[in-house]
C-alpha cells in the first residue's frame, strides 16, 4: 500500500489545519469573553456583588454561550454521538478553566491586595488568558473528539488510491514510450 500526501499530513499541513482552528477557537471565545466581561461589570458595578463571585456568574453564563459556539460551528464536524460524556467533559475542562481563571483573581485580590477596579481587570485578563490555552487544549484533545476512522472505512480508500497511482504510473510509462 503506498503512503501518500493526504494520508500522511505534513507538519506544515497540520499547522496550517490548526490555525484555522485557532482562529476559530478565539472567535467563540472572544464572544465568550465579550459576555463574561460585560456581566463581570454588570456584576461589580450595578448589583454590587464581590469580584470573585462576579466573575464565576459572568464565566457560567460565559460557559454556557461558547458551548453552543464550539458544538454548532467550529466542532461541528467532530464526533456527536456521545453527546452526554462530551458535555460532561465540557462542564468539567470549563469548571477548571473558571477555577484557574478565579484562582488569579482571589490570589491579586487577597493576597496581593490589588482591589481597585483597574487591578481586578488585569488580573481576570491574566486568569482569563491562562485559562483559555487550558481550554484550547483539553477542548480539543479531551471533549470534541474526531470521529474515529474504522477500519473498513479506511481501507477502501487506500485500496482505491493505491489503484489511481498505479493507473498514473502506467499512463506516465505509455506517455514516455510514445515520445
Amino acid at each position: 500500500m503506498a503512503t501518500t500526501a493526504a494520508s500522511n499530513p505534513s507538519l506544515a499541513q497540520k499547522l496550517r489545519g490548526l490555525k484555522g482552528e485557532v482562529v476559530k477557537f478565539g472567535i467563540v471565545g472572544l464572544s465568550g469573553v465579550v459576555v463574561n466581561f460585560a456581566l463581570f461589570w454588570i456584576c461589580i458595578n450595578a448589583l454590587g456583588l464581590a469580584s470573585v463571585r462576579s466573575n464565576i456568574v459572568a464565566t457560567v453564563v460565559a460557559i454556557a454561550t461558547n458551548y453552543l459556539g464550539y458544538r454548532y460551528w467550529l466542532y461541528r464536524d467532530r464526533d456527536a454521538a456521545a453527546r452526554k460524556r462530551e458535555i460532561t467533559l465540557f462542564l468539567l475542562f470549563s469548571g477548571a478553566g473558571m477555577l484557574i481563571e478565579t484562582g488569579v483573581l482571589g490570589f491579586s485580590r487577597y493576597v496581593l491586595g490589588l482591589d481597585t477596579p483597574f487591578e481586578q481587570l488585569a488580573a481576570k485578563v491574566v486568569g482569563l488568558a491562562v485559562a483559555t490555552v487550558f481550554r484550547f487544549i483539553s477542548y480539543r484533545t479531551w471533549v470534541f473528539t474526531v470521529v474515529p476512522e474504522t477500519a473498513a472505512e479506511a481501507e477502501p480508500a487506500a485500496e482505491v488510491v493505491a489503484q489511481a497511482e498505479l493507473v498514473l504510473a502506467a499512463e506516465e510509462i505509455r506517455y514516455a514510450k510514445a515520445e
